[in-house]
């Protein structure tokens, strides 16, 4: 049932705009904010690594209830080409959630890293995923009432800037992730612990790496 929802969103989005639309971009906009303010009062209230860890789970609860959406959006096929990227868009602000969560989780277990760091890194996180999410907005306003007057091009024109501007910051998350893990790598390497390193992060990593 969720499924025929989102085909039906997608292809009201780009064909008649109906308000029914907003139910496709409404969705990982506020399942990025709800992981974007838990992530966010986790760093202000944790003063230790195992609190931090302990708090973490609330993150990781809220990440997995919006899988469940970024799943069933996985599995909408035969997509005109418009409505293809308007999934592909929302589906990489899922994509920098994964990438937070799952880097982040192994971090966690990561003794190379002080509370400090880790409380910069997940601050780094909310910020790359807030600036993604925020572009979500972007593609909410055009099934608005009051844009109905677009041109189809305007209406294009703002879904591709969007992709590409999410498709930065997915490519920015990556960078990010592979940076800092690249950090644990090299105080691995002076304990000579790079083989517990290289297994915490395992083959899930390859694409950061």
């Amino acid at each position: 049932m969720k499924t025929k929802l989102l085909i039906a969103g997608l292809f009201i989005m780009l064909g008649t705009f109906n308000l029914k639309a907003q139910f496709v971009v409404s969705d990982p906009i506020n399942t990025a904010t709800s992981i974007i303010n838990t992530a966010t009062e986790v760093i202000q209230t944790s003063s230790t690594v195992s609190n931090v860890v302990k708090n973490f789970n609330e993150v990781k609860k809220v990440y997995d209830q919006g899988k469940k959406y970024y799943d069933a959006l996985k599995a909408v096929n035969n997509l005109v080409k418009d409505a293809r990227r308007v999934q592909q868009t929302i589906l990489m602000v899922g994509e920098i959630s994964d990438i937070y969560i799952n880097a982040y989780q192994r971090m966690l277990q990561d003794d190379n890293y002080t509370l400090e760091e880790l409380g910069a890194i997940a601050f780094g996180y909310t910020k790359l995923l807030e600036e993604s999410a925020g572009l979500l907005l972007d593609l909410k306003g055009i099934v608005n009432t009051s844009t109905l007057s677009m041109s189809d091009k305007e209406r294009i024109d703002i879904i591709d800037r969007v992709y590409n501007s999410v498709k930065r910051y997915r490519n920015l998350v990556r960078y990010y992730t592979k940076k800092n893990i690249s950090i644990s790598y090299l105080r691995a390497q002076k304990k000579g612990d790079t083989e517990r390193m290289l297994a915490l992060y395992g083959n899930s990593n390859e694409r950061y790496w």
